[in-house]
């Protein structure tokens, strides 16, 4: 069985799906390393508890599936497009109640708190398409590549972040979605939430480099 272990990562965070976005609406990838030319994901239209690691496909960059029980997630094409332009290990796409509210404004994500340079200065919101198409992915990429951002809203759509690992793509979804719920709520309260400057945000970046263990 190729990619055994980034099959089973997909297997064992799937759940994590289940407490950020609705139903089966979202999906995660996981690459071989964050060079290789191939990628584990989702399947599509089933419950996240559902699958095993032979069900998992395996999907080259080119977007074609190589193995796998089951057939992969119609986003395959937007998650193919990403692993082809940047050097990431892992992808999750959620349609998450905070950061969707800002997709359907067509409102980027400022810097009111100094944890989004987990993804970036900000959150910039891609150029609407039909789901699961090559122009969605992209207008994603572009998006990213734009704001030199690892993640991104879709208008009327969702949010997609990009990382080393899937660990990291799911705390760095967590933290965009809450970041997007504090910004809301600020706005709801008659708040005009102050930003950070791109000096206080160099610093924080600087910060974290010798942050942790």
């Amino acid at each position: 069985m190729i990619l055994k272990s980034e099959r089973r990562l997909v297997v064992e965070y799937a759940s994590d799906l289940a407490t950020l976005t609705p139903g089966r609406t979202g999906n995660l990838s996981v690459r071989d390393g964050t060079d290789g030319d191939a990628f584990t994901i989702t399947p599509t239209g089933v419950p996240y508890a559902s699958f095993d690691d032979a069900d998992v496909p395996v999907v080259g960059v080119d977007g074609e599936q190589r193995d796998g029980r089951m057939a992969p997630s119609s986003e395959v094409p937007m998650h193919a497009a990403i692993y082809r332009r940047e050097d990431v290990g892992a992808i999750v796409h959620t349609h998450s109640p905070w950061s969707t509210t800002m997709a359907v404004a067509h409102e980027p994500l400022p810097p009111i708190h100094y944890m989004i340079v987990a993804v970036g200065k900000r959150v910039p919101v891609a150029e609407y398409a039909p789901y699961g198409t090559d122009e969605l992915a992209e207008n994603i990429v572009a998006a990213m590549e734009a704001a030199d951002a690892t993640a991104s809203f879709i208008e009327n759509h969702g949010l997609v972040v990009t990382a080393p690992d899937i660990e990291a793509a799911l705390e760095n979804t967590a933290h965009v979605e809450s970041l997007a719920r504090l910004y809301l709520e600020a706005r709801s309260a008659g708040l005009e939430p102050e930003t950070l400057s791109d000096e206080q945000l160099e610093t924080v970046i600087e910060k974290f480099e010798s942050y942790g263990q």
